[in-house]
């Protein structure tokens, strides 16, 4: 697969052919890059909150694959496979739902709680963020979500933070973001700060991939994803796409990926952002293979992104919430068990939480790796009985307006 390659400094994008295998990443056998090692370049230095910048026009000179052209439209409209078969839905009533409260926490320790899609609310150095927050019940184009929200908009703490990973309907959702107070801190790819400041948000960080901000002693690091920009018919790539690295003063360390296929992008974040406790790594939406691939990472290409990216746990998402694709909608989940085992990794660094589910990591006075705890389940086994014993605790479908 030919890649290009952006890099801070540069005027100029340089191609290289990357070959879709194992990245050269030195791992230890849990497959995490040693948390000692120094970033590699050295990270840049915050940028400005609330920075105004001018940005291109577009930012296709990013993209990692070409889009779509008239042939792949045409077969996409012949063949018309972006749905499940009806029997894959049938399964829908046993997708894992176990909406709960959030734990308690404190500003030493890294806890994540699924709301579903790739909306987490993260608590971080203190900190509570959001990630790409979806609380709506319908998105533009796409059915009714099939799984409720797991965490009721009412039960949160006070926001402190947002991070947008990219503009799409399902990762930039205005009815939701309409419900946060305008001085809420947003961080979000270049070229987005407008769509923010139209809507009357006075605190809007935009930045480029490699590039940090500082809120509250938390960095909030923007990294590139194999993936694209589109919101109405004359935008495309005109605003950035991408994932964000949040650290704690402490050092603990998250990876929030986005919207991404796989690529050569993990183990240069890796090497940058050495020591990452927790990815937040999307399995789902990836069938059709040839129409797909480039943008969406199926189960064993995200259990192999995060590998590369040295991360020590990963927890999937972007699955079971809307149906935006053609697998079943319970093979992601059943798939990345399987690479997990098959990679010979511990089963209690698979954070497979159901929708609404949490998970803590304490931080150990020595400052290790910490110790993981479940908030609202108990682990998961890697058989069937997580999803079996879903149905009894799900609810009526949140209804939100758009």
């Amino acid at each position: 697969m030919t890649q290009q390659t952006h890099e801070p400094g540069s005027a100029t994008t340089t191609t290289t052919t990357t070959p879709m295998t194992t990245s050269a990443t030195t791992t230890t056998p849990s497959g995490a890059v040693g948390s000692s090692a120094p970033p590699f370049p050295p990270l840049a230095e915050p940028r400005p909150l609330g920075e105004h910048r001018v940005w291109p026009r577009t930012f296709h000179d990013r993209l990692t694959a070409p889009l779509p052209g008239l042939k792949a439209l045409a077969r996409f409209a012949r063949e018309g496979a972006v749905r499940p078969a009806p029997d894959s839905l049938a399964d829908i009533p046993r997708l894992p739902c176990e909406p709960g409260p959030l734990p308690r926490v404190g500003t030493r320790t890294l806890a994540v709680s699924w709301a579903g899609h790739a909306s987490w609310i993260v608590r971080v150095g203190g900190l509570t963020v959001l990630t790409d927050p979806v609380w709506s019940r319908r998105i533009l184009g796409t059915p009714a979500r099939i799984t409720p929200v797991g965490v009721a908009w009412d039960t949160l703490p006070r926001v402190d933070a947002v991070v947008i990973s990219h503009n799409h309907y399902d990762h930039l959702d205005a009815p939701t973001l309409r419900r946060l107070p305008r001085t809420t801190p947003v961080f979000v790819p270049a070229g987005l700060g407008r769509w923010f400041r139209r809507r009357r948000f006075t605190c809007i960080t935009e930045l480029d991939w490699w590039e940090g901000a500082e809120l509250s002693g938390v960095r909030f690091d923007f990294v590139p994803a194999h993936h694209w920009s589109k919101r109405t018919l004359t935008d495309t790539c005109h605003s950035l796409w991408g994932g964000w690295v949040l650290t704690a003063p402490d050092g603990q360390r998250l990876y929030f990926a986005g919207d991404t296929g796989y690529g050569h992008w993990f183990s240069r974040i890796g090497r940058r952002y050495p020591g990452i406790d927790l990815a937040l790594m999307p399995i789902g939406a990836y069938d059709p293979r040839w129409w797909l691939s480039d943008v969406h990472c199926n189960p064993e290409e995200a259990v192999q992104a995060t590998l590369d990216a040295g991360a020590r746990r990963m927890a999937p998402m972007h699955w079971g919430t809307f149906v935006l694709s053609a697998e079943p909608v319970l093979e992601p989940l059943m798939r990345v068990r399987t690479a997990w085992e098959e990679a010979g990794l511990d089963r209690e660094d698979l954070w497979d939480l159901p929708v609404g589910g949490s998970r803590v990591l304490d931080r150990t006075p020595q400052g290790a790796r910490g110790t993981a705890r479940q908030a609202t389940t108990a682990p998961h086994s890697a058989d069937d009985r997580t999803l079996d014993g879903a149905t009894a605790k799900r609810a009526a479908p949140h209804s939100e307006p758009h």
